[in-house]
């Protein structure tokens, strides 16, 4: 027994979705085991697994005996490209070939010298695991790494479907006002329109990939032992009452920042997820600011834009007179390498600084930072309550819509930008959100808001000690 009381011959395989937002709060939750003396067995992708490699280093994995990496194949073409692959592509891609290679994983771990495996922690998306974990008698987690209010909605595709109200008829309804369409009959979810719900729906395509594959992972969640959320009651509370009697039992156990920075001990800290190489040359920068002066804009690991839309962003912030950190990825242009406008680089020069990945966290959590340009992501966004910090919110696909209604309209953290970015809205917003009155009021909020997150470490703490023992060890 380690001093949390839990046996060291668990052994937890964890598995995620091969994406940015899915491995970084996996990776904090497969930490949060291995501080409950869980060995840990952690399978990336191998096309990721390389890119974790060239981002930190060939010694930066596999340095703790109890904490190793696996990979299996994603079924895509090889590809050395240093970005995200195509989603659509790799939702059918791994929800049809992943399987037997992740059972082939297990019966390997099994058979080794090694400790055999005890439970499973799947991506809530990467749900083929159930089938694996129901052959070998196991207990398996789905952790959904969404908001609770972004999960409700995949929950509910099936039943807008049968409505009726999706696929749209033709494409006239994205735009025609068809999406301002409210929805009252999901619980939990007052008053959602349906432009606010996980862009999957803006389709006409009935046999859509993405709503086949939301569909057949909502369903097979049901199977699953248990539900992890990276959320807390307080912040979605009637959501999660909603999804209760819905799923198997559900454990909110967010933030999970939070709670890794608490119980990880400094040597597992160590073990990393940036899949691009950190830039920290933005902390000294950011030392040299004064508190509450800073912009900082990322849109993320998915997000792409038009060359248009870079230009539309670049102008609005330069106009704002606003100093801004902005994290530009290589792939953030669609088909097309990131440049700006020479006259906007020598515009901002004394005020700007761009980078091309970095320690969100840290940045967020730095007294600097009065604000935050993102693309909702619900990682970008619970970090961003972590730390206290209002938001513009310019979401791009998926549930980014779900939460950037909830921030906007709900807790009082956010501003939202049209999707047809001009740069005029850009400097407005940007204006409002570092020296007007709606933005100090965001700011109070944000602030209430991490106190609460804060506080909810606690009940967390507590629901992870209970999701442990009821459903990886059967103790109760």
């Amino acid at each position: 027994m380690d001093s949390a009381g839990f046996t060291q011959k668990s052994h937890a395989v964890c598995i995620p979705y091969p994406a940015q937002g899915h491995v970084t709060p996996m990776l904090n939750l497969a930490k949060l085991l291995h501080s409950r003396g869980f060995h840990v067995t952690f399978v990336n992708t191998e096309f990721n697994h390389n890119r974790l490699l060239k981002s930190r280093g060939p010694d930066s994995l596999d340095s703790l005996p109890s904490f190793r990496f696996q990979t299996i194949p994603d079924g895509l073409p090889p590809s050395d490209v240093d970005a995200t692959q195509d989603i659509p592509s790799l939702c059918k891609s791994t929800s049809k070939t992943c399987s037997p290679h992740f059972k082939q994983l297990l019966h390997k771990l099994n058979h080794s010298d090694g400790i055999p495996v005890t439970c499973i922690v799947s991506d809530g998306i990467m749900s083929f695991a159930v089938d694996a974990a129901e052959e070998l008698g196991l207990p398996i987690l789905l952790f959904w790494t969404p908001s609770a209010c972004g999960v409700l909605s995949y929950l509910h595709y099936r039943h807008l479907i049968e409505k009726g109200l999706i696929p749209l008829k033709d494409e006239s309804y994205l735009n025609n006002g068809y999406l301002d369409t409210a929805i009252h009959w999901i619980p939990g979810m007052k008053d959602i329109r349906l432009k606010d719900l996980p862009s999957f729906i803006r389709t006409t395509d009935p046999n859509s990939i993405m709503l086949d594959f939301i569909m057949g992972e909502t369903d097979r969640a049901k199977r699953a032992s248990a539900i992890v959320l990276n959320t807390f009651d307080a912040l979605e509370h009637d959501v999660l009452s909603a999804l209760s009697p819905l799923l198997p039992p559900i454990y909110p156990i967010g933030p999970l920042n939070f709670l890794a920075n608490q119980l990880v001990d400094d040597e597992t800290k160590q073990i990393g997820s940036n899949l691009w190489k950190e830039d920290r040359e933005c902390l000294p920068w950011l030392d040299s600011k004064e508190a509450n002066s800073v912009v900082y804009v990322n849109f993320g690991s998915i997000t792409v834009v038009t060359t248009n839309q870079l230009v539309e962003f670049a102008w609005g912030l330069a106009n704002s007179k606003k100093t801004f950190l902005w994290v530009i990825r290589p792939d953030l242009v669609v088909g097309d390498s990131a440049v700006l406008p020479p006259e906007f680089v020598e515009e901002t020069k004394e005020r700007c600084l761009l980078g091309s990945w970095c320690p969100q966290e840290e940045v967020l959590r730095h007294p600097s930072i009065g604000g935050f340009l993102t693309h909702s992501g619900w990682n970008s966004t619970i970090e961003s309550i972590c730390a206290g910090v209002p938001m513009i919110c310019w979401p791009f696909f998926a549930e980014q819509q779900t939460n950037c209604r909830y921030c906007c309209e709900k807790w009082g953290i956010g501003m939202e930008i049209n999707s047809d970015v001009n740069r005029d809205e850009v400097e407005s917003l940007v204006r409002e959100l570092m020296e007007g009155e709606k933005g100090k009021e965001m700011k109070k909020n944000a602030m209430e808001w991490k106190r609460m997150a804060e506080g909810a470490t606690c009940s967390s703490c507590v629901n992870l000690k209970a999701m442990i023992s009821k459903i990886l060890l059967h103790q109760d």
